[in-house]
């Protein structure tokens, strides 16, 4: 179907099963190789099809080319309906003559038919926030293994002590039949994060298929009760998404991974709040000291708030603060948000117009730019205020903190971002 026409003649329109192997080949020659399976996977699932892609077309060639995934990302204890654009290529010769732009156009409207309040992606440096996306999340650090552990038993190890042999356990490429137990295990892990997004039941079909990583189950007694991700790099072995049921699955299934890769470096994706973050840090190299962040894009600033009250209304009632009878206002300058403060919680949303002096209101400044990093990131308004002249929490700096503190977050996405 025609979504636009383009200026010379080109048209953007849904792509269609004859273009499979046209995108194919400008994904490979613009990206990775494996990039073509992985679009092969979501078009050709009933979860996404081809709906879930787009391409820009001169004549009958595909010169550009984006596809559109559903996430979920849940903060606290709500969970909010997202996308992801992935898989972006345009051809070098049509470089220039904003095909992207209008792709990305044609996501993001995408995105809000399907109910999505906000957008996260993985992205090249700068580029997406050309598209009203901002650096909010940080990316967990990637450190080398540099205690590793005796070698496990196994096919790929021989007999030998360790924890996996002391157990019985056996570390295998996960299947089908693992489905279940690898979404018990994830979301096991990201259970302590403030915001978390989980692999969505396709997404997980998909990683069996390609080739870009493995995933890992380790059984025990013929129970999955621990798992990984790794991807194999020119470098080392880049071990990502661990999770464990407890210390000696852990212990196991790190040991397990050393001897399925004899004679490779590994290097540890952390993610502190797990068992394996913890059980494994004291084995890992110090974090570099260069920044990575996921973008998030907020396409309306009043949705999202509104999805997000029960969360808000929450925070206030823990904080134990009485601020019934009164607003809060969060203005965003060019706009502002009043909540009401009832003695059910806070009141539904109420958008308005420019508020350029939000402290006069009692309320908190927010560029709009920092709404993303304020909801989702690691500062909190606090933070955010010592890094920022444009935010700052106004005259009830007691309330803002309680309702905007800073949160921990774990990611899962369609491709490792190290």
């Amino acid at each position: 179907m025609t979504i636009s026409d383009l200026p010379g003649g080109l048209v953007l329109r849904t792509a269609r099963a004859a273009d499979l192997d046209q995108i194919g080949a400008l994904l490979v020659d613009r990206g990775e190789e494996g990039d073509d399976v992985d679009h092969r996977l979501v078009v050709q699932d009933d979860d996404a099809g081809w709906e879930s892609c787009a391409v820009v077309v001169d004549g009958d060639r595909v010169v550009s080319t984006a596809t559109l995934l559903d996430e979920t990302v849940r903060v606290d204890g709500v969970v909010l309906p997202a996308g992801q654009v992935e898989l972006v290529a345009t051809a070098t010769d049509h470089e220039g003559r904003g095909h992207v732009r209008a792709l990305m156009e044609w996501a993001h409207e995408r995105s809000r038919a399907r109910g999505h309040v906000l957008q996260v992606m993985i992205g090249i440096p700068y580029f997406y926030r050309l598209f009203g996306y901002e650096y909010a999340i940080d990316i967990p650090r990637a450190r080398d293994l540099v205690d590793a552990p005796g070698p496990a038993a196994g096919p790929a190890a021989g007999p030998a002590a360790g924890p996996a042999a002391a157990t019985g356990d056996a570390l295998r490429p996960a299947t089908r039949a693992d489905l279940p137990h690898l979404a018990r295990l994830q979301d096991a892990a990201q259970a302590p994060y403030d915001v978390a997004a989980p692999h969505p039941e396709p997404r997980r079909r998909w990683l069996l298929d390609h080739g870009g990583s493995t995933t890992w189950v380790l059984d025990r007694d013929g129970s999955p009760v621990a798992t990984a991700r790794a991807r194999v790099d020119d470098d080392a072995v880049l071990v990502a998404e661990a999770a464990a049921e407890d210390d000696d699955g852990a212990d196991a299934l790190l040991a397990g991974l050393v001897a399925r890769y004899p004679g490779r470096p590994l290097r540890v994706v952390h993610r502190p709040l797990t068992v394996p973050g913890r059980r494994w840090e004291p084995r890992l190299g110090p974090a570099g000291e260069d920044v990575e962040q996921y973008y998030v894009r907020v396409p309306d600033e009043g949705a999202l708030l509104e999805a997000l009250r029960p969360v808000l209304s929450a925070r206030l009632a823990a904080s134990g603060l009485d601020r019934t009878g009164g607003d809060v206002v969060v203005s965003t300058f060019r706009r502002h948000h009043r909540l009401a403060v009832t003695a059910d919680g806070l009141g539904p949303v109420r958008t308005g117009g420019a508020l350029q002096s939000p402290g006069a209101a009692g309320g908190c400044g927010v560029a709009p730019d920092a709404l993303g990093p304020l909801l989702f990131g690691p500062h909190g308004i606090e933070g955010l205020t010592r890094r920022r002249p444009d935010v700052y929490p106004g005259p009830d700096s007691e309330l803002m903190t309680a309702l905007f503190p800073p949160r921990t977050a774990d990611l899962l996405t369609y491709y490792l971002p190290w």
